[in-house]
């Protein structure tokens, strides 16, 4: 299983990071030692300073396929689900400061957990899901797939030009603004359409 993430994929979140907007999806990978399932904690890494949260809508790969066309792209997944993309700030920045690939502030143990995952037959229509995250109590951001800059199916299409895709394969499908840290002893929960998906405590 692998899993494959978006990045700069809502225009506010690019600006909240002073990132460009590009034509093409801006990918990188993590590995399945990434993934935290069944509400299980998140160890704050002796490696850094500055985690930081990014809720994402994740999309489960159903079945394998190659060069696999945006209309076409339906017939590769069937559940929808949630997660977080922790992101060892303060080394992306060294990273991105030294032109390096983004792996170690962004695949470390951990970084990815996972939420409970739904049909796809639940929503009206996946280009208008509202799903948000809350710390504490506190919603801290607020998405919605409508204003991501490429969709599910375009981002399908062209990882899969690179990369076969296999059942189980996750995507994490970008994270809208209102990124930042978290701190020892916070809760976190994220929901879909106000369904409680997901919940970490940080350690």
């Amino acid at each position: 299983m692998k899993i494959i993430a978006i990045g700069r994929n809502y225009a506010e979140h690019a600006k909240e990071m002073n990132s460009p907007i590009l034509e093409e999806p801006v990918i990188f990978m993590k590995p399945d030692s990434a993934v935290i399932l069944k509400d299980n904690p998140f160890y704050y890494p002796d490696f850094s300073k500055n985690i930081h949260y990014e809720v994402e809508i994740v999309v489960k790969i159903s079945q394998t396929g190659k060069n696999i066309s945006k209309q076409f792209a339906y017939k590769y997944y069937e559940e929808i689900g949630i997660g977080i993309d922790f992101t060892a700030r303060d080394i992306q920045n060294k990273c991105k400061d030294k032109g390096l690939p983004w792996e170690l502030a962004k695949g470390f143990d951990g970084s990815a957990p996972i939420g409970k995952f739904q049909s796809k037959n639940n929503f009206e229509n996946l280009r208008n899901i509202n799903f948000h995250l809350d710390i504490n109590g506190k919603t801290v951001q607020k998405g919605n797939t409508k204003n991501m800059l490429h969709s599910i199916d375009d981002i399908i299409a062209y990882s899969s030009s690179y990369f076969t895709m296999k059942k189980g394969d996750l995507i994490f499908t970008g994270t809208p603004v209102g990124v930042g840290p978290v701190k020892i002893g916070d809760i976190l929960t994220a929901y879909i359409e106000g369904k409680l998906l997901l919940k970490v405590e940080i350690k």
